[in-house]
C-alpha cells in the first residue's frame, strides 16, 4: 500500500521513562538471581538428573549466579540503565543457557526456563521482533553447538588444554539429540512469537491510552468549543502526519453542516470554520453503514477497509460515497470515523493523506476508541458553554427587570414632571418652554432605547406554535411605545420552522422595527408573514425615508456592497435564507426575507 507501515509507530509516541526502564531492569535482575539459585538448588537435591559425567555444570551455574548478582547490584546502584548495558546483559543471557545445554542431560526442563527468561526479558524491554530475534539467536547458537559436538568438540578441547599444560576436561560432552534439538527450536520460536505479540500489543495499548489521555488532559473549558476542537484535530493531524484534518458536524433538528479544519503548515492556533454548501452537505456526512472508513486510491477506484460501529469488518458495503467525497475534496488516501456529541451534534472526522499509519484495520479501531472517549469531553465543553449562555441570559433578564423597575421608571417620572412644568410655563418663557420640550424628547428617546435594550437582552424561547403570537405582541408593543402605526398580518396559521429558526426570525422582526424607529422617520409600518413559492416570506414595509439607494438589491448585492442592516444580513444567513431590500428614498422601504422549507437533518 502507498502509506508506509511503521512497526514502531505507537511505541515512539509513548516512550518509557528512565524510572520505568530502571524498575524493569531491577525486576529482571532479581528474577535472574532467583532462577539461577533455584537451578543450583535443584542440582544439589538430585545431581544425577542434572548432568551426565561432569561437574562443569555446577561451575557454569555458579559463575552465572555471580554474574546475575553483579548485574543486580549494578542495576540497583547505578543512576540509570543505558541501552548498551542492557544489550550486553541480554547477550550474556542468551549465551549462558546455550553453554549450560552442553552438559545437561535429556531431562533438562529446569534449564529450558533460562531460554523462557531471556525471551521474556526481550519482551519487557522492547517488543515483538526483538523477542523473535532472541529466539532465533538462541536456536542458531544451539545448532552451532550441536554441529561442534558432532565434529569432535571434546577431543579438540582436551588437546587445547594439554597444549596449555593444563589438565584435560576429563568429561564427555553430551551430543544433542536431533529430535530434541528440533523440538526445542520450534518451542523457542513459537514462544518468541507469542511473548513478542503479547508485549507488542500491551505496549501499543499503553501508547494509545497515553495519546487519549494527553488529548483529554489538554481540553480546557476556558478554551471554548473552538479551542477544544483545534487541540483535538491538531493532535490527530500530528499522530498521522496528515495533510489536513476536517470535522463535519450537524446539529440535531437542523439541516446545516459546519466544517472545522486544520491544515498542515498552518499555525497551531489556526482552526478555520466554514459552512458546507447545500449541495455537498450529504457528501461530508457519508450516507454509509460504515462507522470507520479507510480508503486509498487504486487505479480508477478505491481500496477500502470499512468497520461497523462494533468494530466488525464490513465486506459488502458500497463505496459510492467515496466518489462523491472525491468530487469536493482532493486526496490520495482518507481515514474517517464518526464523532457524535451526545444527542445534539453528530458528524465525522476526516484525516486526509495520512503518512504515518500501521495496519488500517487496527488504526480504525483505535480511532473508534479515540472518538468514543474524546467526544464526551467535547460535549462537556459544549454543555458548559450553553450553561454559561443560559446563566448570562438569566443575568441579563434580571438586569433588564432592574432597569425597568429602576432607571426607566425614574426617567418616565422625570419626563412627566418636565411635561407638567412645560405646560405651566405656557407662553411666558418661550425659550424655556422650547428647551424643556427638547429635554422631554431626549428623555423619551432614552426610555425607548432602554426598552429596546431590555428586549435585546432578554432570552426567550419561541417555537412554531408561539411564533405568530410573539411577533404580534412585538408589533403591538412597538406601536404602543413609539406612537408609529404598526400592523402585523399573517397569512399562515402555523410556521414550519425549528425552534432555533423561530428565534432568529423573531430577532429579525425586532431588529427591523428598531431600525424603523431610529432611522426611517416612518408613520406606518406593516409586518407580513406569508408562504410564497414554497418559501416562508417575511416582509417589513414602512413609509419613511428609505435607504440611501434606489431600487431593489438582492442578498448577494447587499453583501458585496455592504448596504443594508448587517445584523439582519447575518441572521438571514444563519437561516440559509435570502434577503432583498427595495428602497425608494423619501417614500419608504421594503425589507423581504425568504426562508427555504426545513429539510430533514442527515446525521450520517
Amino acid at each position: 500500500m502507498r502509506i508506509p507501515h511503521y512497526r514502531d509507530l505507537w511505541r515512539f509516541r509513548a516512550p518509557l521513562s528512565a524510572d520505568e526502564i530502571r524498575r524493569t531492569e531491577r525486576w529482571l535482575a532479581t528474577a535472574r538471581v532467583a532462577l539461577t539459585s533455584a537451578a543450583l538448588f535443584a542440582l544439589w537435591m538430585e545431581p544425577a538428573r542434572g548432568f551426565a559425567h561432569s561437574p562443569w555444570l555446577y561451575w557454569l551455574l555458579t559463575v552465572y549466579l555471580v554474574h546475575a548478582v553483579v548485574v543486580m547490584l549494578l542495576v540497583r546502584f547505578r543512576p540509570r540503565s543505558t541501552r548498551a548495558f542492557r544489550l550486553v546483559v541480554h547477550a550474556a543471557d542468551i549465551v549462558w543457557p546455550v553453554l549450560i545445554a552442553i552438559f545437561a542431560t535429556a531431562q533438562q526442563g529446569q534449564f529450558f526456563l533460562f531460554f523462557v527468561f531471556v525471551m521474556a526479558a526481550a519482551a519487557y524491554r522492547w517488543g515483538m521482533w526483538e523477542t523473535v530475534g532472541t529466539a532465533v539467536a538462541a536456536v542458531a547458537l544451539l545448532e552451532i553447538e550441536a554441529f561442534a559436538v558432532r565434529n569432535g568438540l571434546e577431543p579438540a578441547a582436551d588437546r587445547w588444554l594439554q597444549g596449555l599444560h593444563l589438565a584435560p576436561l576429563g568429561v564427555s560432552v553430551r551430543e544433542l539429540d536431533p529430535q530434541q534439538l528440533f523440538m526445542s527450536s520450534v518451542y523457542l520460536v513459537v514462544l518468541g512469537f507469542l511473548l513478542g505479540y503479547m508485549a507488542e500489543n500491551q505496549k501499543k495499548i499503553r501508547a494509545e491510552r497515553a495519546v487519549i489521555t494527553r488529548v483529554l488532559s489538554s481540553t480546557r473549558v476556558e478554551a471554548g468549543l473552538t479551542g477544544t476542537m483545534r487541540q483535538i484535530l491538531g493532535e490527530v493531524m500530528s499522530i498521522y502526519g496528515a495533510r489536513r484534518v476536517l470535522n463535519a458536524s450537524q446539529e440535531a433538528h437542523s439541516y446545516r453542516v459546519f466544517l472545522a479544519e486544520v491544515n498542515e503548515g498552518a499555525a497551531s492556533e489556526t482552526l478555520r470554520w466554514r459552512e458546507a454548501l447545500p449541495e455537498s452537505e450529504k457528501v461530508y456526512l457519508l450516507d454509509s453503514g460504515a462507522d470507520a472508513i479507510y480508503a486509498e486510491r487504486a487505479g480508477s477506484g478505491f481500496r477500502t477497509v470499512l468497520l461497523s460501529r462494533d468494530g466488525g469488518r464490513l465486506r459488502s458495503a458500497g463505496t459510492e460515497f467515496l466518489d462523491a467525497l472525491a468530487g469536493v475534496e482532493k486526496f490520495d488516501a482518507v481515514v474517517s470515523v464518526t464523532l457524535a456529541f451526545g444527542t445534539e451534534w453528530s458528524g465525522r472526522v476526516f484525516v486526509f493523506d495520512p503518512q504515518m499509519m500501521g495496519d488500517p484495520e487496527e488504526e480504525l479501531r483505535f480511532l473508534q476508541d479515540f472518538s468514543q472517549q474524546v467526544a464526551p469531553a467535547i460535549y462537556n465543553v459544549y454543555l458548559v458553554r450553553r450553561l454559561r449562555e443560559r446563566a448570562g441570559a438569566m443575568e441579563r433578564a434580571r438586569f433588564a427587570r432592574e432597569l425597568h423597575d429602576g432607571a426607566i421608571q425614574s426617567l418616565i417620572a422625570v419626563e412627566m414632571q418636565l411635561d407638567v412644568l412645560r405646560r405651566q410655563s405656557g407662553t411666558q418663557a418661550p425659550v424655556v418652554n422650547a428647551e424643556l420640550g427638547r429635554i422631554q424628547k431626549l428623555l423619551r428617546e432614552e426610555v425607548l432605547k432602554l426598552r429596546e435594550l431590555m428586549q435585546a437582552m432578554k432570552s426567550f424561547e419561541v417555537d412554531a406554535d408561539r411564533l405568530l403570537g410573539f411577533i404580534s405582541d412585538t408589533v403591538e408593543r412597538f406601536r404602543r411605545e413609539t406612537g408609529i402605526a404598526a400592523e402585523f398580518v399573517s397569512e399562515l396559521e402555523r410556521v414550519d420552522l425549528a425552534q432555533k429558526g423561530c428565534r432568529e426570525l423573531a430577532r429579525i422582526v425586532q431588529e427591523s422595527l428598531v431600525n424603523v424607529r431610529k432611522h426611517s422617520g416612518a408613520h406606518h409600518v406593516l409586518v407580513r408573514l406569508a408562504q410564497r413559492s414554497g418559501n416562508l416570506q417575511l416582509t417589513v414595509e414602512d413609509d419613511g425615508k428609505g435607504f440611501p439607494f434606489s431600487g431593489r438589491l438582492s442578498h448577494v448585492e447587499l453583501e458585496s456592497s455592504g448596504k443594508g442592516p448587517a445584523v439582519i444580513r447575518e441572521r438571514v444567513r444563519l437561516l440559509a435564507g435570502e434577503l432583498a431590500i427595495e428602497s425608494t428614498p423619501g417614500h419608504g422601504a421594503r425589507l423581504e426575507v425568504r426562508i427555504p422549507p426545513a429539510r430533514k437533518a442527515n446525521h450520517g
